[in-house]
């Protein structure tokens, strides 16, 4: 057997010592550091709760999926009324309607078109009123109202919208109506117009045949009216089938510390659509503002076209209240000679609370309200037999209305609405008194609306009128209004604010 030598155990003790000392700092170590062992601690909780937040999401995923497959989509959904309903209505982010599947796909050059949404809605009313037939055409001057006993086809909307390219999208909302004077069938092209989606500082480009941006219930459809009419100023001022006609628009999302909106635009006068402006013959034959002859104008410059500004504004003073502001105005020649026109302008105000644990939209309250005038700056007139002279025939009113979204699928309102004005009306009309489109005018409307699903809804209106050109003053009228709808419809500009 070998001797180790002196040396050799020498060293063999210092290194046992050394790995000794290491391994005893080691473990002195971590004993002597609590800040370690609470953040793996930490760790280890975050982990743990990750990991079941992450379980618990599934499973209602899982749940969510299950309920929805057995819900077809024209069924009338359910209140929630399970716990489990109500946590996934407070934890399920509002995620954005899925874009639905194309109906038409086609290469057009470098560009794709895509046939996105198309749809058609239909409303229909039906009831009776205190004035006979005649008397309630000029009471219900609207094309869309109810303005016959027994039934009004009052308007059939079919709409098409689609994203063209990158750059643009289109739609287009053509109308069938039944004319309540002699039963027939007209259609008409309501809207046709492109939008622009990627031009910078805030603007966008609307060109085409479009409504006019003016107040709240010109731009909007006959469908989306809470109402079954619309408001006498709006019939008034902008004619049967409110102000719309070709031409161009810019908007501009400005950059001021709310939402605010300024849109500027440039379109034809022309037309029972320009009613107040160049209007034409036939509806002058009809409607004569203020009795006025009406004189044929040529486009002969810039000046003979329509003009109009609007500033819009919006604020959220809490989660559940939005507010809207808005200002508008209207600038062209009108049809009574080469030196007269007209000038409209208004200002509306929209408030809509929705409290943040509303059932798919419901309880609600909406209020809004409208006042615009008219300046009708009528030129002199003289054909050797008929002398007038230069006159303004001003014309003003209002609208406000609320609606109340009581429970769910249910909304009870009432609309308050006034019109006068100044400035005779001659000939047919001897006096302003007389004038239909012109006397003083008040409406008083309460209304109940019922919402069988999202693709339907009835309304029961009844409306008292009290108007100078009437031979009793005062009319009542009852009307039963339903609309259905099939497909997709897009949402409209002015419904997104």
């Amino acid at each position: 057997m070998r001797t180790l030598s002196t040396t050799q155990l020498s060293l063999m003790t210092m290194t046992s010592l050394v790995a000794l000392l290491l391994a005893t700092g080691v473990t002195w170590a971590q004993v002597n550091n609590p800040e370690l062992e609470v953040l793996k601690q930490v760790v280890e909780e975050l982990r743990r709760r990750d990991a079941e937040k992450q379980r618990k999401l599934e499973e209602l995923q899982r749940q969510i999926e299950a309920m929805r497959s057995q819900l077809s989509a024209a069924e009338k959904p359910v209140a929630p009324e399970s716990a489990l309903e109500k946590a996934v209505q407070e934890i399920e982010p509002q995620a954005p309607a899925p874009v639905p599947t194309d109906l038409l796909s086609r290469q057009v050059g470098k560009s794709t078109f895509r046939l996105i949404d198309i749809s058609l809605d239909a409303l229909f009313a039906a009831g009776s009123s205190s004035e006979r037939e005649v008397s309630i055409q000029r009471l219900e001057g609207g094309d869309h109202d109810p303005r016959k006993r027994g039934f009004t086809v009052q308007n059939v909307e079919l709409s098409l919208a689609g994203a063209v390219d990158p750059y643009l999208t289109g739609e287009a909302y053509i109308v069938y109506l039944i004319d309540p004077k002699v039963g027939d069938t007209r259609v008409e092209l309501e809207e046709a117009f492109f939008t622009t989606q990627s031009l910078p500082y805030g603007l966008q480009l609307k060109g085409g045949h479009f409504f006019t941006e003016f107040g709240l219930i010109n731009p909007v459809h006959p469908h989306a009216w809470d109402w079954l009419d619309q408001p006498v100023i709006n019939t008034r001022l902008f004619g049967p089938d409110g102000l719309r006609q070709a031409g161009v628009r810019l908007r501009w999302l400005t950059p001021l510390p709310w939402f605010s909106e300024l849109y500027v635009g440039v379109q034809n006068a022309n037309g029972e659509i320009a009613a107040s402006f160049l209007s034409n013959k036939d509806f002058f034959e009809e409607r004569p503002i203020g009795g006025r002859p009406f004189v044929s104008r040529d486009v002969r410059n810039m000046s003979d076209l329509l003009y109009s500004l609007r500033w819009e504004n919006s604020w959220n003073p809490s989660e559940t209240i939005t507010t809207k502001f808005g200002l508008s105005g209207l600038f062209g020649p009108n049809a009574t000679g080469s030196d007269g026109h007209t000038r409209i302008y208004g200002a509306d105000l929209k408030l809509s609370w929705r409290p943040t644990t509303s059932f798919r939209g419901w309880p609600f309250f909406l209020w809004q309200s409208e006042a615009m005038g008219r300046d009708y700056v009528a030129d002199q007139f003289s054909d050797g037999v008929i002398d007038l002279p230069r006159a303004t025939l001003r014309d003003w009113g209002f609208y406000t209305q609320a609606l109340y979204g009581f429970t769910y699928g249910w909304a009870a309102g009432l609309r308050y609405e006034y019109a006068s004005g100044t400035g005779a009306s001659v000939f047919t009309f001897d006096g302003r008194a007389n004038d239909p489109f012109r006397d003083d005018r008040h409406r008083i409307s309460p209304l109940l609306a019922w919402h069988p699903s999202e693709f339907s809804r009835l309304r029961l209106q009844y409306n008292y009128d009290r108007a100078d050109h009437l031979e009793r003053r005062d009319a009542h009228s009852v009307w039963l209004g339903v609309e259905f709808l099939y497909g997709a419809h897009p949402t409209h500009e002015d419904e997104r604010h």
